[in-house]
């Protein structure tokens, strides 16, 4: 979609996709109605939005603009008949539903057999499917991958699903926005998924409610793609509506010759390359951080909020709450978090199981093996990943290491398909959420980027990988 209105102030980024979306203005006691670009669509929150269609005798508004995959309950193992085995039929019927209503309503769908099939947020972006510019909604609420593409993009619930479906429109209030600048040079072994910690730790949990994120600064500039989704995929923990990054050129070569991407390419990027802030643009807040000030992050407690430097010693409580989170942890303010003892170690989710996330880990457990009695499971975002992280021959430096090379899903993320912990165990996982359960009853979870999950996963304890780098020079 071009924007064809003339420049009247200067615009924050998110203002001018925003302004190219609105069909209905909002007003004091109506929110505004915004069009969907793309609809993503998964087996779990959209059966009942599904069901809602055929009770009103209603069809799929645009299933051009609507894209399919099954990712959350599908199994990460295959038996040797080639059969998976799903958790539950309850989840294999979840999977055959999705199929059954999207090939009724004609939406592409990527299913066993197709050689895209993967995460929701890291099969659209591979696909082209996103793009800058966009509006983009999925019933998932990590969809703020998708903004680091420059797209307003956001999770919606299952009526919402259901709404899109009907009529490529949802009602949004417009969110405030917020500037995260980030300038600086990184230290080693400070990844993107440390500085999402520590922003996340420095403005709370909440401190984004009722704001679109925008990241700011030469440190997102200097991101791969991969990078800038992993800072975007986790806006959400902040409480932000989205993040997102401006379009660039690293944007513009991710998306050349992909399915997707439109044949007027070249044209389109002229477009594209002008969804940037305008010098003068106001923010309703502005957060300013040192790269410098940035070093490896955990988390010690049941929310992403509770986040510090690996090297640091855990909070002590302030509230209630706080302890309530250590006493789940079965940590205590004061204590160093390295150190701590393992039971398994997580590499993958919608948040670090792309190439570069891969890449990381492999260079760390290359020649290493895995603590006896550890287990460690690595799972592809995508059938694309996988494909090429085998002819990278990454998978023969996991297995060799002793870790679990899977098939591509949203696995142990939030354990739908039964990839999950026992009671207790604390698990060193590179997924976007440490709440109590999460993966599994009684699980206990720490954050971690991949090079933190695989330096923990040789050593049996939580593990800075900057001293294993050290240790190997």
């Amino acid at each position: 979609m071009t924007n064809t209105s003339p420049k009247t102030s200067p615009q924050t980024l998110f203002d001018k996709v925003w302004d190219r979306h609105v069909v209905v203005a909002e007003t004091p006691t109506n929110p505004a109605t915004l069009y969907i670009d793309l609809h993503l669509i998964h087996e779990v929150t959209s059966p009942q939005a599904f069901t809602v269609l055929r009770e009103r005798g209603l069809k799929v508004r645009r299933p051009d603009r609507t894209l399919a995959t099954i990712d959350h309950s599908t199994p990460t193992l295959k038996n040797a008949d080639g059969t998976r085995p799903y958790v539950t039929p309850q989840a294999e019927a979840q999977v055959a539903l999705l199929l059954a209503n999207t090939e009724a309503h004609g939406i592409e769908t990527h299913g066993w057999d197709s050689d895209h099939r993967g995460i929701v947020h890291v099969m659209g972006p591979e696909l082209g499917a996103t793009q800058p510019g966009m509006t983009i909604v999925c019933g998932d609420s990590h969809t703020s991958t998708h903004g680091a593409f420059g797209a307003i993009s956001f999770g919606i619930g299952t009526t919402q699903v259901g709404h899109v479906l009907a009529n490529q429109c949802i009602l949004m209030p417009k969110p405030k926005t917020m500037a995260i600048h980030v300038n600086g040079q990184l230290g080693e072994g400070v990844t993107a998924k440390d500085v999402i910690l520590a922003i996340i730790a420095k403005i709370g949990v909440g401190g984004g409610t009722g704001y679109a994120l925008e990241y700011c600064g030469n440190v997102f500039r200097e991101m791969t793609m991969d990078e800038r989704m992993t800072v975007c995929n986790m806006s959400i923990e902040a409480g932000a509506r989205c993040g997102m990054v401006a379009p660039d050129q690293t944007t513009f070569n991710y998306l050349k010759g992909r399915k997707f991407s439109p044949e007027n390419f070249y044209e389109i990027c002229e477009d594209w390359a002008s969804l940037t802030t305008d010098s003068g643009a106001q923010y309703d807040r502005e957060v300013h951080m040192k790269a410098e000030d940035i070093r490896p992050m955990v988390t010690y407690g049941t929310h992403p909020g509770m986040a510090m430097p690996i090297d640091g010693l855990i909070p002590t409580s302030q509230n209630e709450a706080d302890e309530k989170a250590l006493n789940y942890m079965q940590v205590k303010g004061g204590d160093a978090i390295a150190g701590t003892p393992i039971d398994r170690v997580f590499i993958g989710s919608c948040t670090n199981s792309r190439m570069d996330d891969l890449r990381a880990a492999a260079h760390i457990l290359k020649g290493q093996t895995v603590k006896p009695g550890l287990i460690a499971i690595v799972v592809p975002g995508s059938e694309n990943i996988k494909r090429e992280a085998e002819t990278e021959g990454l998978h023969e430096v996991f297995i060799a290491a002793g870790a679990q090379w899977r098939e591509p899903g949203c696995s142990m993320c939030l354990g739908m398909n039964g990839d999950i912990g026992a009671p207790g165990e604390l698990i060193v996982s590179t997924s976007n959420r440490n709440f109590a359960g999460r993966q599994g009853p009684g699980v206990r979870t720490v954050l971690a980027s991949p090079e933190t999950a695989a330096a923990s996963a040789i050593t049996g304890v939580i593990t800075d990988p900057r001293t294993l780098t050290c240790e190997a020079a």
